[in-house]
């Protein structure tokens, strides 16, 4: 339907990316535990907003792109999946610190902030981040055909599927952060074999992707 394919990698790839803590998770954890719960979902919905603007952008940009030329599309299509390994190895091979997670949660407990505050931050931070950018230009291509008559709404529905999954997610973890994350804090085993598990299957999800023809 709309010319979308490998829907389900598709949300095999954005519930890996939703575990795999990052920026935007320690952000909403860092204000669930500084400010509470609702002060984490506000900002998981600033965060969310961001990724309106994103999927507006790739679907609206690069379906452009995608219809002027299957060069193009291919060239995406690899870098896109190069992309995926790219940020497997990464997280495979990534370094732990505690005590540079301990000084960011300090400070995110040193500075409370209003809910429209929290919300247009985690807005400003999603939207400003190029390796947001870089993934959805990257990551949403792989899933549309070449020749789908219907690239926009495909990456609009793709974008509501994704925004969907990631709001659920955040707001989950900001309404468990304030009890179960603190019992973790300082355990870096935990978050590496969460890394390393969640890193080889980025890497095997682009094999796939650059593999795939359609």
């Amino acid at each position: 339907m709309l010319g979308i394919t490998g829907f389900t990698f598709f949300l095999i790839a954005v519930f890996l990316l939703n575990v795999t803590p990052g920026p935007d998770t320690a952000y909403i954890v860092g204000r669930s535990v500084a400010q509470g719960r609702g002060a984490g979902i506000v900002s998981s919905l600033g965060i969310s907003a961001g990724c309106i603007v994103h999927t507006l952008a790739c679907a609206f940009g690069l379906t452009a792109i995608l219809a002027a030329s299957a060069t193009a599309f291919t060239v995406i299509k690899i870098a896109g999946a190069i992309y995926l390994i790219y940020l497997g190895v990464r997280l495979i091979f990534a370094k732990h610190d505690d005590t540079g997670a301990a000084r960011e949660q300090a400070s995110e407990k040193a500075a409370p902030k209003s809910l429209s505050q929290l919300f247009a931050q985690g807005f400003v931070t999603n939207v400003l981040n190029p390796k947001v950018v870089l993934f959805f230009v990257s990551f949403f291509p792989q899933f549309v055909a070449a020749d789908s008559e219907h690239k926009t709404l495909a990456f609009l529905a793709l974008g509501v599927v994704f925004i969907a999954m990631s709001t659920v997610w955040n707001s989950f973890v900001a309404w468990i952060a304030g009890s179960v994350t603190e019992r973790f804090a300082g355990k870096s085993g935990v978050k590496k074999w969460l890394d390393r598990g969640v890193g080889t299957a980025f890497v095997g999800l682009g094999i796939k992707l650059a593999t795939t023809h359609r």
